[in-house]
């Protein structure tokens, strides 16, 4: 079973290939943000500044 994409083939092969670098694109946008995030994160806190998540419901009464 052969498929024939016809005329366009050309086309639809290099729209596949561009969304599938889109894709990888944002996939490594979205990992190499989340460790700037969190690097950010750690010199805030290590600056003394503390999170409401962080802390137990103890310490807010």
């Amino acid at each position: 079973m052969t498929m024939s994409l016809g005329p366009y083939a050309s086309f639809i092969v290099m729209s596949y290939v561009l969304v599938a670098a889109v894709v990888l694109l944002l996939i490594v946008w979205i990992i190499a943000d989340y460790r700037r995030q969190q690097a950010r994160l750690k010199e805030i806190e290590a600056s003394g500044v503390t999170r409401r998540s962080g802390r137990s419901a103890a310490d807010i009464r």
